[in-house]
């Protein structure tokens, strides 16, 4: 009989993490222990996901408000300091922005409108646009917020982050101006001193910021890149990824994953003779079409993955096959012709960029794909699966 079941994604079980936990024993036993559980065979491309968060936990990559005071200071001193294009998060950037303020003077928060890069909404868009408000070239004071827009709070949240950012500041000692604007530019009439907060964009507005004359420029990407006083850190992404783990602490994005996701791939295959792929990942990358919220608030979806990942999808549109090169075909005789279609692009490596037999099929990154789905199984909430298994994700109609 066919195979009928293709991709599978399971949540898989595990302790509760601690700092100096052996964590490629704990995946590598915890995966066995669920297929040995659910009565599931491990088998060569099988992947095993494990979520960011365990990985630093692990590690102990944590740092103190202070200690991010610290490296600021270090870097603006006494400076006015523009604090800009932060996303609107408690989780992800109010325990940075209590840091960061602490090591601050003044601070000049600028604020992107309608929503912040990952699509939390500040703003109706029908209400600005009844307003007569232009996002694109219009700088508002605080005040003229206010006047436009009044006292919104988040639809999911219940937060005004306006409101929730300001006292943040203040309490960490500094003096605050809002203002709300989308070009950079617009900073440089207050401060030549910028910390730029946003994520995927963050190369660009420091080009702009340095090609119109802004003296001091840092991304918090450049913010605990080492440690400071024997915090933890990330030389290569800073503050990015990084989550509130107390109200003094955060938790930052892990760090040297390659060498702990060729580890559990060693294991794996010392344990069960199956070359199994292994990613870390953090949020997938997908939009909510309620809340508008684009998830994707970490730097990248997968820090670290094994080489069987590398690369995108190389597939071909089932139903365009079945309405074009096979329309005169039904039956068994359509699923032959699909499966030795498929087949030949298999066993000649053939690449489909381009030809119209791929249209509709998505064109992003493996890791991408499946850190998404990977994402999706675990949830944020208490689940209780920081390891995901997924099988079948490399099979085709023909398997």
């Amino acid at each position: 009989m066919d195979r009928m079941v293709g991709t599978v994604s399971r949540g898989v079980r595990a302790p509760i993490i601690r700092e100096g936990d052996n964590l490629v024993q704990i995946v590598v036993d915890s995966v066995l222990n669920a297929a040995k559980s659910e009565n599931f065979e491990v088998r060569d491309r099988d992947v095993v996901a494990v979520t960011e968060a365990i990985v630093a936990r692990a590690q102990g990559n944590y740092a103190h408000v202070d200690q991010i005071a610290k490296d600021v200071e270090s870097k603006f001193g006494d400076d006015t300091v523009g604090i800009i294009f932060p996303i609107l998060s408690r989780n992800r950037f109010s325990i940075c922005l209590k840091g960061i303020a602490r090591g601050c003077k003044k601070v000049v928060l600028m604020l992107s409108y309608p929503s912040d890069e990952v699509g939390n909404h500040l703003i109706d868009l029908d209400i600005m646009d009844e307003k007569g408000v232009n996002p694109w070239s219009d700088v508002l004071t605080e005040e003229r917020y206010r006047e436009l827009f009044g006292y919104e709070k988040h639809v999911f949240t219940g937060v005004d982050y306006v409101d929730y950012y300001k006292s943040l500041i203040q309490e960490a000692g500094a003096e605050v101006e809002i203002i709300f604007a989308n070009n950079p530019k617009a900073i440089l009439n207050y401060t030549k001193s910028v910390l730029t907060c946003d994520i995927h964009t963050r190369v660009r507005t420091k080009r702009i910021l340095r090609d119109n004359g802004a003296e001091k420029v840092y991304g918090i990407d450049e913010i605990l890149t080492a440690s400071v006083d024997g915090s933890g850190y990330n030389d290569k992404y800073g503050l990015l990824g990084s989550n509130k783990a107390t109200e003094e602490t955060v938790k930052l994005f892990p760090i040297n994953c390659e060498a702990f996701v060729e580890a559990v791939q060693k294991e794996m295959i010392e344990k069960t003779g199956k070359q199994v792929e292994v990613m870390v990942y953090g949020d997938g990358a997908f939009k909510d079409p309620v809340g508008k919220i684009w998830e994707l608030a970490d730097p990248v979806v997968s820090p670290a993955y094994t080489k069987g990942l590398d690369g995108t999808p190389n597939e071909v549109k089932l139903k365009y096959l079945a309405d074009n090169d096979f329309a005169g075909l039904e039956g068994e005789e359509l699923k032959e012709a699909i499966k030795g279609y498929i087949k030949e692009k298999d066993e000649n490596a053939t690449s489909l960029v381009g030809q119209m037999v791929t249209q509709g099929t998505t064109p992003r990154r493996l890791t991408d794909l499946i850190g998404s789905l990977a994402d999706l199984t675990s949830g944020s909430g208490d689940k209780g699966t920081p390891i995901i298994y997924i099988q079948g994700y490399f099979d085709n109609y023909t398997k």
